[in-house]
Formats: C-alpha cells, sequence, structure tokens
C-alpha cells in the first residue's frame, strides 16, 4: 500500500511539475514591421524574428512561427494553440493576470501622430469630434479610449499598416503607438510624409507598461526562465546588438522610463 501510495504522489508531482518544451510555437500577428512582418514571399522578418532565432539557439529550442490576429494572441496562447507569444506585446498589470512574461528585450515610450502645423492639442477640448486611430486591442486603444473616447471618434484597426494607410488618406486626424514603430514604418517612409509627432511621450505605466517582452502561460515558468537566459546571454555577448543596428540607429532597449 506505501508503495503505491509512494508511486500515486511520485506521477502527482511529476503532472504538476511544468516541464521546459523543446520544441516551441511562437506566435505573432506579423502586421508591425520593422518588427514583425512577412516578407514577398511570406516569410516571418523583422527585429523580433531575428531576435526570437537568437533566443531560441541560445536556449536550444526548436521554435516555428503561428500567425495569429492580435486580439487572438492572448486567446490563443492560453487555449494551447500556441507555446510562446512574440509579437512586441508590452509588459502591463492587466496582462500579468492572465500570462507570464520575460524579462524585457526592448522598451520604448508611447506617441501621437498627427498631418504637419495642424496644432491639434492633446486636450478633451481639442480632440472633440477628431478621429483617432489605433491597432484593436492594444495598450494604445486602452489609453485613447480611457483618455478620448467620450469626445472622439476611435477607429480600430486589426493591423498598424492599416493605420498608416487611412492616416496618408486623410481619414484619421491622429493615431497613437509605439515611438520607435511610428517614426520607422510611418514617419521615414514615403506614406508618412507630411506627418510629425505631436505633444510629449507618454510613458505612464499603468498604460504604457515595463518594456516589451515574450508573454507565456503562467504555469510555464521553467520555459520562461530558459528565455531570461537567453536574453541575459544575448545581451552580454554581442547579439542582441548586432541584430539592433541592423533596423534602429538609436538604443532600443531603453532604461527605465
Amino acid at each position: 500500500m506505501n508503495k503505491m501510495l509512494s508511486a500515486i504522489a511520485c506521477a502527482a508531482t511529476l503532472l504538476a511539475t511544468p516541464v521546459v518544451a523543446k520544441e516551441v510555437r511562437l506566435a505573432s500577428d506579423f502586421t508591425y514591421p520593422p518588427f514583425n512582418y512577412m516578407d514577398t514571399n511570406g516569410k516571418p522578418v523583422g527585429f523580433d524574428i531575428e531576435i526570437a532565432d537568437a533566443l531560441c539557439a541560445e536556449a536550444q529550442l526548436k521554435c516555428t512561427w503561428v500567425s495569429q490576429a492580435w486580439d487572438s494572441l492572448i486567446p490563443s496562447l492560453l487555449a494551447r494553440k500556441s507555446d510562446v507569444i512574440m509579437a512586441s506585446m508590452r509588459i502591463t498589470e492587466e496582462r500579468k493576470k492572465r500570462i507570464l512574461f520575460t524579462n524585457k528585450y526592448y522598451q520604448t515610450p508611447a506617441r501621437f501622430v498627427a498631418k504637419t502645423g495642424s496644432d491639434i492639442a492633446l486636450t478633451q477640448s481639442e480632440m472633440k469630434g477628431k478621429v483617432i486611430g489605433v491597432q484593436s486591442g492594444t495598450i494604445h486603444d486602452r489609453y485613447v479610449t480611457d483618455k478620448f473616447g467620450d469626445v472622439a471618434e476611435i477607429k480600430r484597426y486589426s493591423g498598424q499598416d492599416e493605420v498608416y494607410i487611412d492616416m496618408n488618406n486623410g481619414r484619421l486626424d491622429v493615431t497613437f503607438g509605439n515611438s520607435d514603430q511610428l517614426a520607422l514604418a510611418f514617419l521615414d517612409k514615403e506614406i508618412g510624409q507630411g506627418f510629425e509627432f505631436i505633444g510629449k511621450p507618454v510613458t505612464d505605466k499603468a498604460y504604457i507598461g515595463e518594456g516589451t517582452a515574450l508573454a507565456l502561460r503562467q504555469q510555464d515558468k521553467a520555459l520562461a526562465e530558459k528565455f531570461n537566459q537567453a536574453i541575459d546571454t544575448i545581451r552580454k555577448n554581442g547579439t542582441y546588438d548586432k541584430i539592433a543596428a541592423k533596423y534602429f540607429s538609436f538604443d532600443i532597449y531603453g532604461e527605465e522610463l
């Protein structure tokens, strides 16, 4: 009887202990250049992709990519349709209630963009009747909804690239997003000529969070720790800086906001 009880207890312990997977499914929406997007051949490319490749190699994990809409990234992770979200997702207190984050792998403020010379002030009175474009379900969506949802029209898009098209076509007055992505994928491109940052950078951690990280199910602590160790290693051995230099002319890793 004692041997049987010991065997049952041992089995229960094994079942309760998260196992670090050797093959990992990484999920992204691939609508966020230069961080994660598809090239003309349908291959995942961008800063997030290269960082993920480096992390998986360092952690000795076989990683594959899964394409999912932004709004479905967390539900799909919890439903075990993926194992890790690698999609420039910010660490926020609200998200930490549902999922587990690794240490950050980059950190930037958020900013507003409008047509050059529009002189739009980011106040309730000035934003009344304005049309704001944001990617649906993001921290930027939540911020503009809380700040201006009662006075402005908020148009939500499945991908950030769609926001830029409507900005260029005059369907939006303002957009709000990560400063680096807005600069690199919009303002520095032909489609973003005639637009500029307005207002001060937004760094409120209640919205902007504590940095950008990989996201996992809360029980997958061992796998998260493998990624944390890999992040630390590629930061120290120069791999991170080599990848970042291909995309940015500034320190994307960032200090505390």
